[in-house]
């Protein structure tokens, strides 16, 4: 997956997901992604400040368990507030 970040007015980061059917097949896989991505973010939202960050899955995507995907999504979030430190 990629993470697209830029800076935004306000005192809280906005999160937006791209994940098309090329990524995952299924309904049930895309809605599945968003729904561990919307969660992972809700627990992380607090240092990320203000910005609006997009997240956009990439095919094969659904091949990872949840704990594995929750554990990329930990270690882009801590890039993303550390290259945004001096945002």
């Amino acid at each position: 997956m990629t993470l697209l970040a830029i800076s935004n007015d306000r005192d809280h980061p906005r999160l937006g997901l791209v994940i098309s059917r090329k990524a995952a097949r299924t309904a049930v896989a895309r809605n599945r992604i968003k729904r561990l991505v919307r969660e992972n973010f809700r627990h992380t939202r607090q240092p990320l400040g203000g910005l609006d960050i997009v997240v956009i899955g990439r095919p094969g995507i659904t091949l990872q368990a949840n704990r594995d995907f929750a554990e990329a999504l930990d270690k882009l979030w801590d890039k993303l507030i550390k290259s945004c430190a001096d945002c």
